[in-house]
C-alpha cells in the first residue's frame, strides 16, 4: 500500500486493471461475464484437495487463487459484533440493536421487518468494508431463525417469530429480502436460516430426536424454511443439533431429497457449532470422526463449524469413505454464495461495495437507524389488558409515578445481541416522557418495604417484571437463576412468573398499577390478568426499549402488537415437552381448552368495526386464487393500527385438519372515523396438505369457512365457499 501511494491515480488504476485482466485470463472464475456455474466449476478445478478441505469452513479462503474468506456473523435482531456473548472482534463494534426476534414477530408487520433487516445488512457491509472496521463480522448473516415456537418452555423461544408456519414463513421471507437486498445481480448480505429442522427443545438437544410423520414435516415444521428458500431466495441454512425420527439432521437424507432437489437450495448448508463431534459422542451415529465427517459431506454439508475436522476428512478420502467429487459438490455451494455477494468480482460492478467509504459515518449512529429501532419497538408492544381505559396515562392528571422492578432500570441483551451504541431503559423513558412536572421514584425490589412505600405515595405505579434473557446475572453456561427462565441449552421448567409475588404486594398498596412484562416468553400471569387494570408486553434488547414503552404508556403511540404464540394458563394445558406431534394439543392449531391469551391477541386504545366481507370469485378453483376483502373502520377516539387476520377452517376434509389456520394478515393504519377496504390474497395452494398416500401436496375439493378478525379467537366476519 505504501508503494502504491507513490503512484498517481491514473498509473495505479492502470496497474490494477492489468492485474485483474491477467488474473482473469489465468483464472476464468474471476471473469464476471461467465455464468455462475462456469465460474464455480473452474474455481473447484483449480483447487488442491487440501484447499478444498479447508474451504469447508467459514473464514477460510484460498489465498493461492485469490479467493477471500467467506466470513459470517450472528444477526437475529441486529448484527452481533459484541454483546453479552462477546462475539468477535474485540473491542466490540457497535451496531443497531432491535427487539428480540419474538418481538419483531409481534409487530405483525413484514414491511418493517424487511426494513430492519435491510438496515442490519447495510451495517454488516459497512463493518466488513470500511477501513476502520475492515473484515469485521461477515457478509453471511446467521438469520433469521425459521424454527417454530411450538412450546413456550423452549429455551430459545425468543429467537423465532412464533408458533404458526405461515406467519413465521412470511416474516422469514421479509427478513431474507431485507438482508439480501433488491439488486437483481448481487446480494447485500447472505441470509443463513437457522436451524433445520424441528429444533425446539434445549434439554438433551445434542442427542434427542424430534419424532413426527412426514405430513407434519411438510405442513408444519418445514414450512418457514421452504418459504425462506423458495419465496425469499435464501441460499443458506444451518442444520440443527437434534435428529428427526432417529437420524441426525446434519446427515439426514432430507437435506438433499427436499431442500436441494425440491426447493432448489444450491448454496451453503452448515452444521451448527461443534455438531460434528456429536455424531460420535452423543448421537452415536458413527463410531469415529472419519466416518462422521464423511457422512456429513456426503449428506450435502458445505460448511463444518469446527476447527479440527481437516485431518479426519483427509483420512476419510484416503479410506474411500468419501470421494473428492463429494467434496467438490459440497464446496460449490459456498462459491455460489460468494458470487452472489460479489466477492469474486471487480468492486465497481457491485453497488454494495460502495458502502463504508472513508467519508461515510457509522450507520448505527445515524438518526435514521435510531428512528427505525424506535418505530419497530413501538410496533412490537402488545397491550394485554386495559380495564376502563386505564391507559394511556394522562400527564396532566398525574403528579407522581412509582417505577418498580429490576427490569425497569436495564436493557438486557440476549445471547445473540450485539453491542448497541446506547440504550434507553424503561425508567429513563418514563422520566423523559413524564417531564419535570411529574415526580418519578424507583425501587428495584421491595427490600425493606421500599417498593410498597413509594407505591403508596404515588398516583400511579408501573411495575416492570419478566425474565433475564441470559438466565440471570453472571450465570454459567447451561444454568438459569429461576425455573421460569430459559436460554440456549436450558428449557424452562415453569411458565409461572416468580415476580408475580411482587406484583401482588404492589397492587395491595396501590390499585392504580400497570404491569409491564418484559419477557422473551409467554407467562401464565393468571393473578395479574384477573386483578391488575393494565398489562403491557414488550420483549428485551432494543436500544430504544424505554422510549418506545413510554410512547405507549403515555399515549404518544397507540399499541397494535399481537401475540405470536398461545399463552397457556398452566403447564397442564400442554402435552409433554418432547411430544413433537402437535396434533396432541399444541399451538392454536390444535390447542385444547381456553388459553390465557390466544394466538394473534392484542388490544388497542381505539376500537375497530368489521363489515362487508367479500370474496372474489365466489368459489375457488384448485389452481386459482381468491381475493378476500373486508371493510375495517376506526370507531374509537384515537388513530391506530388494526391487525386484520384471515383464518381458514376446512369443513368437509377427508382427513383431520387443524381447528383453523392463519392464511393471511395485514397491519392497517386508520385515523379516527376512517374506513378502509382491506384485501388479502388466498391462493388455493395455501389450502394444500401433504397426502401421505400420494406422497405429494393435495388440494382437495372441500367447503371452507373464511374467518376474518382481530385474533384467532376474535372473529368478526365469516363466509363459506366451495373449493372445486
Amino acid at each position: 500500500m505504501k508503494i502504491y501511494k507513490q503512484f498517481s491515480g491514473s498509473v495505479l488504476a492502470l496497474m490494477l486493471f492489468q492485474s485483474v485482466f491477467a488474473q482473469t485470463k489465468l483464472y476464468p472464475f474471476l471473469n464476471s461475464n461467465l455464468s455462475a456455474e462456469e465460474r464455480v466449476d473452474n474455481a473447484v478445478s483449480l483447487m488442491t484437495l487440501d484447499e478444498k478441505i479447508d474451504f469447508i469452513h467459514f473464514r477460510t479462503g484460498v489465498p493461492r487463487l485469490g479467493i477471500p474468506p467467506l466470513n459470517s456473523a450472528e444477526g437475529l435482531h441486529g448484527e452481533a459484533l459484541g454483546g453479552p456473548a462477546n462475539w468477535a472482534p474485540h473491542p466490540p463494534v457497535l451496531t443497531t440493536t432491535f427487539p428480540q426476534a419474538c418481538g419483531l414477530g409481534e409487530t405483525w408487520d413484514p414491511e418493517i421487518l424487511q426494513k430492519v433487516a435491510a438496515a442490519e445488512g447495510y451495517e454488516a457491509r459497512y463493518a466488513e468494508q470500511s477501513e476502520k472496521y475492515h473484515h469485521t463480522g461477515g457478509l453471511v448473516i446467521f438469520a433469521p431463525n425459521a424454527d417454530l415456537g411450538r412450546d413456550p418452555r423452549w429455551g430459545r423461544t425468543e429467537e423465532c417469530y412464533g408458533e404458526d408456519p405461515f406467519f413465521n414463513g412470511t416474516m422469514v421471507v421479509a427478513f431474507v429480502n431485507g438482508l439480501q437486498g433488491n439488486n437483481p445481480r448481487y446480494w447485500q448480505t447472505a441470509s443463513l436460516l437457522k436451524h433445520f429442522l424441528a429444533n425446539s427443545n434445549e434439554n438433551g438437544r445434542d442427542s434427542s430426536s424430534s419424532d413426527f410423520d412426514e405430513q407434519l414435516f411438510r405442513d408444519y415444521y418445514s414450512v418457514p424454511f421452504r418459504m425462506g428458500i423458495v419465496d425469499g431466495g435464501a441460499r443458506a441454512f444451518m442444520t440443527a443439533y437434534n435428529s428427526w425420527n432417529g437420524i441426525p439432521m446434519m446427515v439426514n437424507p432430507v437435506l438433499k431429497k427436499v431442500a436441494v432437489n425440491e426447493w432448489g437450495q444450491n448454496g451453503i448448508i452448515s452444521t451448527d457449532g461443534g455438531a460434528l463431534k456429536l455424531l460420535v459422542t452423543a448421537h452415536k451415529y458413527t463410531t469415529n470422526y472419519d466416518e462422521a465427517v464423511a457422512a456429513t459431506v456426503k449428506a450435502g454439508i458445505s460448511v463444518i463449524l469446527a476447527n479440527n475436522y481437516q485431518a479426519s476428512l483427509s483420512n476419510a478420502v484416503k479410506e474411500n469413505l468419501v470421494s473428492e467429487a463429494d467434496i467438490d459438490n459440497s464446496i460449490k455451494g459456498n462459491l455460489r454464495v460468494m458470487i452472489k455477494l460479489g466477492l469474486l468480482d471487480p468492486s465497481d460492478e457491485n453497488p454494495y461495495t460502495k458502502i463504508g467509504q472513508p467519508s461515510e459515518p457509522e450507520p448505527w449512529l445515524s438518526e435514521a437507524h435510531k428512528a427505525m429501532a424506535r418505530r419497530v419497538t413501538q410496533e412490537s408492544v402488545v397491550l394485554l389488558k386495559n380495564t376502563k381505559n386505564f391507559l394511556p396515562l394522562d400527564k396532566s392528571k398525574i403528579k407522581s409515578i412509582a417505577v418498580i422492578g429490576q427490569r425497569a432500570n436495564e436493557v438486557l441483551g440476549d445471547l445473540y445481541s450485539g453491542q448497541p451504541p446506547y440504550v434507553v431503559t424503561p425508567l429513563e423513558g418514563i422520566k423523559n416522557e413524564a417531564g419535570s412536572g411529574v415526580a418519578v421514584t424507583f425501587a428495584s425490589n421491595n427490600d425493606g418495604g421500599k417498593a410498597v412505600k413509594i407505591a403508596r405515595a404515588s398516583d400511579v405505579v408501573i411495575v416492570c417484571v419478566g425474565n433475564h434473557p441470559n438466565g440471570g446475572y453472571d450465570m454459567p453456561w447451561g444454568k438459569v437463576a429461576l425455573p421460569s427462565y430459559g436460554r440456549e441449552a436450558v428449557d424452562r421448567q415453569f411458565i409461572t412468573l416468580e415476580d408475580e409475588k411482587l406484583v401482588q404486594e404492589i397492587y395491595a398498596a396501590n390499585h392504580k398499577t400497570v404491569v409491564v412484562l418484559v419477557s422473551s416468553f409467554p407467562y401464565a400471569i393468571n393473578w395479574t390478568q384477573k386483578h391488575v387494570p393494565a398489562i403491557v408486553h414488550i420483549t428485551h434488547s432494543s436500544e430504544e426499549l424505554g422510549n418506545a414503552l413510554a410512547d405507549v404508556l403515555f399515549g404518544d403511540y397507540n399499541p397494535a402488537g399481537r401475540l405470536v404464540e398461545t399463552w397457556p394458563t398452566s403447564l397442564d394445558q400442554l402435552p409433554p415437552m418432547m411430544d413433537y406431534n402437535i396434533r396432541d394439543g399444541r399451538t392454536y392449531l390444535y390447542f385444547k381448552g381456553k388459553p390465557l391469551y390466544p394466538f394473534g391477541y392484542g388490544l388497542s386504545y381505539t376500537t375497530f368495526a368489521y363489515s362487508n366481507l367479500k370474496t372474489s370469485p365466489s368459489t375457488l378453483d384448485r389452481d386459482g386464487s381468491l381475493t378476500v376483502s373486508v371493510g375495517v373502520k376506526n370507531t374509537g377516539t384515537r388513530a391506530g393500527d388494526e391487525v386484520v387476520q384471515l383464518y381458514v377452517r376446512h369443513l368437509n376434509s377427508k382427513m383431520p385438519r387443524p381447528q383453523k389456520e392463519l392464511k393471511g394478515f395485514k397491519r392497517v393504519s386508520l385515523q379516527v372515523g376512517e374506513q378502509k377496504n382491506v384485501e388479502m390474497s388466498l391462493p388455493a395452494k395455501l389450502l394444500a396438505y401433504w397426502d401421505m398416500d400420494k406422497n405429494a401436496f393435495e388440494i382437495e375439493p372441500d367447503k371452507i369457512q373464511i374467518e376474518v378478525g382481530a385474533s384467532s379467537a376474535d372473529i368478526r366476519a365469516s363466509k363459506q365457499i366451495d373449493v372445486h
